[in-house]
């Protein structure tokens, strides 16, 4: 059962009174035709006009779908690995090898699971240094074979313990950042929720950085930023519109280079036609990307990044 928010009360009214009336169908005909004729023209309303707030809650519906969800949905001929070598495998991270088309292809991705007990396996997709070492890892074997790097993003951001901070979160952080500017293979980051501070720029470093279109990227949580400037998360909201977080924010800020459509509803009721959209640009991407020679891909790259700050 999909949760409805509160601003899609009328929607739900709506749905409500078709699944009545879908008791009787053959007596309803007309009554059902006429009530989905309305629903999509509400779906079509109010998603083409989201906010940022109701953005940051769409990104976060426990239905949307997650990493692993794409990966199945989008990938064949499946092989994951595991740790970084050094320390423990982060479960806050899944990569390894696939197929897209004709394509063979290395992927990596924040998970944060779908139920109580995957959420606590992945750490609600908060990853620790581990983590951000078994992406390098990844990288250098993703060169080696000279395989194309897909990354999905879904994290509030990196985990905040400790723990890992013992262990040296900021290092990784960088050093993951660093690996995927130098990476001599051509690299695409999307944002599929959340894409949370450092935690979310560690795997999304890439030669092209798209977003859904309701998923958000912010340097901090809306809840965040309402307590350290207001120092009340009551006003979150009002933290939401000043963090300019939208798909279209960042794309005005070149900060992205693309924003991917979503079905009016949100990619977490239609995930098998969201896979499908995305299967098709990540296609056309690696495409696109393998007729740019590696050397004048990396300098584009370092460009890209390097000035990206004088552009904002």
């Amino acid at each position: 059962m999909i949760k409805y928010f509160e601003f899609e009360s009328e929607i739900e009214k709506v749905e409500t009174k078709l699944e009545q009336l879908k008791k009787n169908q053959e007596l309803n005909v007309e009554k059902i035709k006429k009530l989905n004729i309305e629903k999509e023209e509400l779906y079509k309303k109010i998603y083409s006009n989201l906010d940022p707030w109701q953005k940051v809650q769409v990104s976060r519906h426990g239905e949307r779908p997650h990493t692993l969800d794409y990966i199945e949905n989008i990938f064949t001929d499946i092989v994951f690995l595991h740790g970084d070598k050094k320390y423990a495998d982060d479960n806050a991270i899944v990569g390894g090898l696939a197929k897209i088309s004709d394509n063979s292809i290395f992927f990596i991705g924040t998970e944060k699971g779908n139920t109580m007990e995957t959420r606590i396996k992945h750490n609600f997709g908060m990853a620790k240094p581990e983590g951000y070492r078994k992406v390098q890892r990844l990288i250098k074997l993703a060169e080696k074979f000279k395989l194309p790097l897909i990354s999905f993003v879904d994290t509030a951001g990196a985990f905040p313990g400790k723990d890992a901070e013992e262990r040296g979160q900021s290092e990784s952080i960088a050093s993951s950042i660093m690996h995927f500017i130098k990476a001599k293979i051509p690299t695409i980051s999307i944002i599929i929720g959340e894409g949370g501070s450092g935690g979310a720029i560690g795997i999304a470093t890439s030669d092209r950085v798209l977003m859904l279109e309701h998923s958000i990227y912010s340097v901090i949580s809306p809840e965040g930023c309402a307590s350290i400037l207001w120092r009340n998360t009551k006003f979150s909201q009002e933290a939401a519109k000043t963090l300019k977080l939208t798909s279209n924010d960042c794309k005005n800020f070149k900060i992205i280079d693309d924003v991917i459509p979503e079905p009016y509803g949100g990619a977490h009721r239609h995930p098998i036609k969201q896979a499908e959209i995305l299967k098709n640009k990540i296609t056309n991407l690696i495409n696109e990307l393998k007729s740019i020679s590696i050397k004048e891909l990396v300098a584009l790259r370092k460009e890209k990044y390097l000035n990206i700050t004088s552009d904002i």
